[in-house]
């Protein structure tokens, strides 16, 4: 592991199990700012601090949670397959569903932000950010709790090497550098 500038461990594309469960937890707080958004935005309207969360919301999506889909679905799930691990084609078809339901739900979901990071007075619809927020969290306790302890089971030292280099390359970073998504 590594440290940032702010002190929080991160770790590292070496460990490349570990900086997709640290994403886990980042997605988690992003979907927690989004909760706060519609709690806040009713008597502040578009302020600053909705301003503020709205951007890094948005940032995040649209970058951040990109890459880490892709690095599940181009890397992780091929090499689970590869591994011929138990029930590994229906956990990758499964969750590639979801995660075409989740990119739809932010589609559908970012205009709104949009309008509040540019200071329109407006609040996303409730109930999109609610059942994106909800896929998400079921996404993600399903990914730390089933399919991350199924790699650590069956990807070998080379599997878990090529999946941090594949990850790394895909933004550009050296394989030992601490992860920023």
């Amino acid at each position: 592991m590594t440290r940032s500038l702010l002190g929080t461990a991160a770790p590292g594309f070496d460990r490349p199990l570990e900086v997709l469960e640290a994403c886990h937890d980042r997605i988690a707080r992003q979907c927690d700012t989004l909760e706060k958004l519609l709690a806040h935005l009713p008597s502040h309207g578009s302020d600053d601090q909705a301003r503020q969360a709205a951007r890094a919301v948005m940032t995040y999506f649209d970058t951040a949670a990109v890459h880490h889909h892709d690095d599940e679905e181009r890397n992780l799930f091929p090499l689970l397959e590869q591994a011929g691990a138990p029930g590994a084609c229906d956990l990758v078809e499964t969750l590639t569903l979801e995660h075409d339901e989740l990119a739809l739900l932010w589609r559908q979901l970012r205009p709104d932000l949009q309008q509040v990071e540019q200071g329109v007075a407006t609040l996303p619809n409730e109930g999109l950010v609610r059942r994106f927020v909800a896929l998400y969290r079921s996404h993600l306790e399903f990914e730390n709790t089933r399919v991350l302890p199924l790699a650590r089971q069956v990807l070998g030292r080379a599997e878990i090497e090529r999946l941090g280099r594949a990850m790394a390359a895909r933004r550009a970073l050296r394989p030992a550098q601490d992860e920023r998504t």
